[in-house]
């Protein structure tokens, strides 16, 4: 009588195990969806450690953003992060990550460029690091 109870419980257990991966699934999914993701709050640069900005268009049509930020630490390299568009605005922040490269950069100013996909209807691009604005750059439009 247990054996039959131990191998009836099983099969229900494993029954709703699958059940609940799939509901997991499908709610972490929506979750994703019902919130984009936000912008970083933190600034790992100085003022003084990032410069010259520039937008402009691609033969493609798209916005390549270009910048300078300074990292003393090799370990670390800086990168532009993900891009947010809003309207005809595109935003993007410097950040930082693990140097998987085995070099430094010249003089440990790296140079940042991101190609936003997709940006024909944009005019201005930000480039923002937490709460500050670095820079603000009015692209001419595709054409």
């Amino acid at each position: 009588m247990a054996r039959k109870f131990i191998i009836l419980f099983g099969a229900v257990s494993l029954t709703g195990c699958g059940q609940s991966t799939d509901n997991q699934a499908a709610n972490q999914a929506a979750a994703n969806a019902a919130h984009p993701k936000k912008k970083a709050a933190y600034c790992f640069f100085k003022d003084s450690e990032t410069k010259d900005w520039s937008a402009a268009r691609g033969k493609d049509g798209n916005i390549v953003v270009k910048g300078k930020a300074y990292r003393s630490d090799s370990r670390y390299q800086a990168l532009l992060g993900p891009p947010t568009v809003s309207g005809t605005t595109v935003e993007v922040s410097p950040s930082i990550q693990q140097n998987s490269t085995g070099f430094g950069a010249p003089e440990n100013w790296w140079e940042v460029t991101a190609t936003i996909p997709g940006s024909a209807a944009v005019d201005t691009v930000k480039v923002t690091c937490g709460a500050k604005t670095l820079a603000e750059i009015k692209v001419a439009p595709k054409g």
